[in-house]
């Protein structure tokens, strides 16, 4: 499961929850899919008012110490705005307290909030996440290391602290090939947002990285893909279908206003939850086989749906995680 801790108006009460409301009730969401038996929970860093996730590593700190099993990741860091010393020792401090459980899933950012807020230039979008990728990987595997680059300051066989064993640093991409060969050079787990479009659209960027990692010597058992989609899921394909629209047409009309796009209406979200679509909505079984040819068409290791975008009931969210547990994930174990 991944989320963004989104926090918009409610369309039939025109309230809003509050963000502290919003920050606990994650922490329910969180608990609930690990007793479910669900094996990842990611929260994204944002920093907009319709977003709650601006520090996602206290929340998962917070839910470390309420869960058992589940890895608690981030979905993503956007490491272009942050401070690699800084989020290795934010993860290896959520490692520790989570004992192993802990991701930081690193990448360069859909919305740009965080690069003037800051002080970064947007101009340097690239290479930011490059040379701040470059060092995060090098504290990771080594106790000194040294830093002499054009957007941090230098420094020179310092410690990084604490240390933690097999901190997982994966990569979140977006769909272009330069990450993925980023990805497979390093030879760090990909992480695929498909939030729109064919989902087979992107088998050849998965399968350049798995290439590209392959290339580069790294250990093949260790290679690892996966995808992160919206959706819902809920006891009828109807109930499903008719409950996750409102929540759909809400988020993507308001991005849609800031970057252009054409209104989101039902026919745009008919299409997108077909069979080759890039939503997951509907009760157990038709959520479970879209998965499983997903998983087939592009040979991916790991599947997470994003649940809410826009408004949604803080109940429903937690009903679509248990069907998501108890249901949606034992179809795929028993492969029905």
């Amino acid at each position: 499961m991944t989320t963004f801790l989104e926090v918009m108006q409610d369309p039939k009460t025109l309230q809003t929850m509050t963000y502290d409301e919003r920050i606990r009730n994650a922490i329910e969401e969180i608990k609930l899919a690990d007793e479910v038996g669900l094996d990842f929970y990611g929260i994204g860093e944002h920093h907009r008012k319709d977003y709650a996730a601006s520090a996602p590593h206290v929340i998962l700190a917070a839910a470390s110490s309420v869960t058992k099993r589940i890895t608690l990741g981030s979905a993503v860091t956007v490491l272009s705005s942050e401070d690699p010393v800084r989020v290795y020792q934010n993860f290896a401090t959520l490692n520790a307290l989570s004992k192993g459980r802990a991701e930081v899933m690193v990448g360069r950012g859909s919305f740009i909030e965080s690069f003037p807020l800051f002080g970064y230039d947007l101009n340097d979008y690239d290479e930011l996440f490059d040379e701040k990728l470059n060092l995060l990987v090098q504290i990771r595997d080594h106790e000194i290391s040294s830093y002499d680059g054009n957007y941090r300051s230098t420094y020179r066989n310092l410690g990084v602290y604490p240390r933690t064993k097999d901190l997982r640093i994966s990569v979140a991409v977006g769909g272009t090939m330069q990450s993925a060969i980023r990805a497979g050079k390093l030879g760090l787990p990909l992480f695929v947002a498909i939030i729109g479009g064919a989902p087979r659209m992107f088998k050849p960027l998965i399968d350049l990285y798995k290439k590209t990692y392959l290339e580069a010597g790294h250990d093949e058992s260790k290679m690892h893909v996966s995808v992160h989609s919206h959706g819902y899921v809920a006891d009828t394909y109807e109930e499903a279908f008719e409950t996750y629209y409102p929540s759909m047409e809400q988020a993507m009309n308001q991005i849609g206003s800031e970057r252009g796009w054409g209104k989101y209406n039902k026919r745009s979200y008919e299409f997108a939850n077909g069979f080759d679509g890039a939503l997951y909505v509907g009760d157990p079984v038709y959520v479970a086989k879209k998965i499983r040819h997903l998983k087939e068409t592009l040979g991916i290791d790991r599947f997470t749906l994003h649940v809410p975008v826009g408004f949604l009931e803080h109940e429903k969210v937690l009903k679509s995680i248990e069907l998501f547990g108890t249901k949606v994930r034992t179809l795929l174990e028993e492969n029905v």
